[in-house]
């Protein structure tokens, strides 16, 4: 299982908490490439809710990760 950023970007807007399931036919009914729905299969908990993309990729970008200064815009 593999994840870059622009995969995991499919999975940004799902319905959260969300299980395993229900991820996976989120990103079939959006259209997320193939890669979104295998990695999806490779997760072990089956039944567990999920309540960001950050318990599946926790690398996954956060607002603070960027540097930009909200107040200038």
């Amino acid at each position: 299982m593999y994840w870059t950023l622009e995969l995991a970007s499919y999975l940004a807007d799902a319905p959260w908490p969300a299980t395993k399931d229900e991820l996976i036919d989120y990103a079939i009914r959006t259209g997320a490439p193939l890669e979104v729905v295998e990695n999806l299969q490779e997760i072990e908990e089956e039944d567990e809710n999920f309540e960001s993309i950050l318990e599946i990729w926790p690398d996954y970008p956060s607002e603070e990760d960027y540097l930009w200064n909200e107040d200038e815009y």
